[in-house]
């Protein structure tokens, strides 16, 4: 009886064990489901007709390196590069230093701090379409608002979304001002995670504002500027719709990006293969430009 016993408690528990991984899995499932079927196999297929040339009624066949090859030796690509570089280089550092100090300013216990919250959150819920058409009627060269205001102080404007040495920087200012709202609200999540028991001690010490913010706030604020500067970069990396919604065919060219060339081949040429050769050399990149954040973070992101 008493050897039976044993053997029948682990029956009911292995059976157990079995209902918890079957609702375990149940549970997961649609977002194993979804992932599946929205991401990986999407990368899958992408990299499969990266492999493959288009015919004009949507035909393909297997050309194996041909497209990769032809990468290489397209100037075009080197050029979309260089425009994306260019752009993660002034939108991330801008995105960071911008959104943590409004995060600091917008965590501060003065009168109506919500409304100023919601004011600088609300361009974050805009849709991207809006916000295009609403700048692009702002920085027109001819009659936009900006170059009107300009105008007032007897200042000559110029034509923000024309010319080749303004179109960038113009384009990177519209992507940060709607961006900023929706990181410094990340970035005061971070700043309430912080004890008020350590800028008291602070304060005891005699530190000033400058003083607690680079000593205290800063350093235990690097996992939350860690999550922003990563996102920020690989959004940086994949920037179309403010490109094409904003810049005309006069200086597309000194603003095309590595999607917006995506773009034009695989909607505009119809060379889909050559797309996907593309969009797998975009998210090699973004793979590698991730894991080497990741790796540096240990230098300077305190989880402590």
């Amino acid at each position: 009886m008493n050897a039976k016993q044993p053997s029948s408690i682990n029956a009911k528990r292995s059976k157990l064990k079995r209902r918890e991984y079957g609702w375990g899995y149940a549970m997961v499932f649609p977002l194993l489901f979804g992932m599946s079927a929205l991401f990986i196999w999407p990368v899958l297929r992408t990299i499969y007709l990266s492999f493959t040339e288009w015919s004009d009624f949507g035909n393909y066949h297997w050309t194996g390196l041909s497209n990769y090859i032809r990468l290489i030796r397209d100037t075009a690509v080197y050029h979309s590069l260089l425009h994306t570089l260019q752009y993660v280089i002034i939108y991330v550092p801008a995105i960071v230093i911008l959104s943590t100090l409004a995060g600091v300013l917008l965590s501060s216990k003065v009168r109506g701090i919500s409304v100023y919250r919601t004011i600088f959150f609300l361009p974050s819920v805009l849709m991207p379409a809006a916000i295009a058409m609403s700048w692009k009627w702002i920085l027109n060269g001819d009659y936009g608002l900006l170059n009107a205001g300009l105008k007032l102080l007897s200042i000559h404007g110029v034509s923000w979304l024309t010319d080749s040495r303004t179109v960038l920087i113009s384009v990177v200012g519209v992507a940060v001002w709607g961006a900023v709202g929706l990181q410094a609200i990340i970035i005061i999540s971070g700043i309430k995670g912080i004890s008020p028991m350590l800028y008291e001690a602070a304060s005891i010490e005699g530190a000033g504002r400058v003083s607690r913010f680079f000593r205290i706030t800063l350093p235990l604020i690097t996992p939350t500027l860690f999550f922003v500067s990563v996102t920020s970069l690989i959004g940086a990396m994949q920037v179309f719709d403010l490109i094409y919604m904003m810049v005309g065919t006069v200086a597309i060219d000194h603003v095309n990006t590595v999607v917006y060339l995506f773009y034009q081949q695989a909607f505009i040429k119809n060379d889909k293969g050559y797309a996907s050769s593309i969009a797998v050399l975009l998210f090699i990149i973004i793979l590698i430009v991730t894991a080497l954040q990741f790796k540096l973070q240990k230098k300077w992101v305190h989880y402590d």
